[in-house]
This record gives structure tokens, C-alpha cells and sequence, in this order.
């Protein structure tokens, strides 16, 4: 088999965003893949823009990738108890594309936050938010990083031993769906 290529999308657009290293340690412990991260920085999803000027490219770029994918790690942070609005300006951006990246893809997802859910609410919404692009969505481990300030050590690594054991656990999961 080929190696796999792996996707990440990290609901927040913050440099160092904690997120985006929790995908960076999913890429790891998923072990050999060809892992890139989707650019998710795109402008306000309006309709009239759309009948005007279409899809972004950027729209595109990012779906082909996912439509390329062998499977696809989303991490998001929770803003007031839900997903952050970037991630879900993307994935209603995406929808729009014309390749339909999500049928029967694999996905796992998980979350970082400040908060001692560690972002509990936010997955559990943007769970809902996949279900119409009928992806196949691992149920788990479920990943809530809580206190994500404190969750990696000064080279990006994640501490806590359940965190490391139930990551590790749900990328051989997602491995075996491949």
C-alpha cells in the first residue's frame, strides 16, 4: 500500500493555536503518511458573491485536497459553546465546491480548549454539522484536550499520558478505515 495521505483542518486560524498542534501530534501518532493541513482562511461565505464571482480558489484548493485524501483530522476549538465560525464558514464554503470531498471519507475529530470540557460541546455540534456530507466519522476516542495552554510541551508535544494513549488509540482507528 501506498503511504497514506492524511489531512488536517484546524478550526482556529491563530498562529500557535493549540489545534492546530493537536493536529500536529494526530499526524504523528498516526505514524508514516503524507500529512498537509487545509487552509480554512477564507472570506464570509455570501450567496450574492457566490452568483457573482463563484467559488473561491481557495474553496477549491481546499476541497480538492480533502477529495484527494486517503482520510481527514479536524480539531476544533469552542468559542461560546459551539465551533469556532471559521470552521464553519469553511465547511459550508466547501460544500459549495464543485468536487464533493466528505461521501464516505474518513474523519476523526477532536478538540482543544481553554476550558475543563476541553471543547466537549463545540465536537459534539460540529459532529451534527458533518452528518449531511455523510462522511465516516470515528465515535472514538473521543479527544477533549482541556486546559489546551498546558496540554504540550516547548517542542509541540502533547503531555498527559490518557491524551497520548487515546490519540494514539483513534489514529489506528482512522488507519484502519483506510
Amino acid at each position: 500500500m501506498s503511504t497514506p495521505k492524511l489531512v488536517g483542518i484546524s478550526g482556529s486560524l491563530r498562529s500557535g493555536a493549540t489545534n492546530t498542534k493537536l493536529l500536529a501530534e494526530a499526524a504523528r501518532l498516526f505514524g508514516d503518511c503524507d500529512y498537509s493541513r487545509a487552509d480554512i482562511n477564507f472570506p464570509l461565505y455570501d450567496g450574492d458573491d457566490e452568483a457573482a464571482t463563484g467559488v473561491p480558489a481557495a474553496v477549491t484548493t481546499a476541497a480538492r485536497l480533502i477529495a484527494d485524501a486517503d482520510a481527514v483530522i479536524i480539531s476544533t476549538p469552542e468559542y461560546n459553546k459551539g465551533p469556532s465560525g471559521v470552521l464553519k464558514n469553511a465547511l459550508d464554503w466547501i460544500s459549495r465546491a464543485e468536487v464533493k470531498p466528505w461521501n464516505g471519507k474518513p474523519v476523526a475529530v477532536m478538540s482543544a480548549a481553554a476550558g475543563r470540557a476541553g471543547g466537549e460541546r463545540a465536537q459534539m455540534i460540529l459532529r451534527g454539522f458533518m452528518v449531511p456530507f455523510r462522511p465516516v466519522i470515528l465515535q472514538g476516542p473521543e479527544i477533549h484536550l482541556a486546559g489546551s495552554r498546558d496540554g504540550f510541551d516547548e517542542n509541540g508535544r502533547l503531555t498527559g499520558e490518557i491524551y497520548v494513549k487515546e490519540l494514539t488509540e483513534l489514529m489506528q482507528a482512522l488507519r484502519g478505515l483506510i
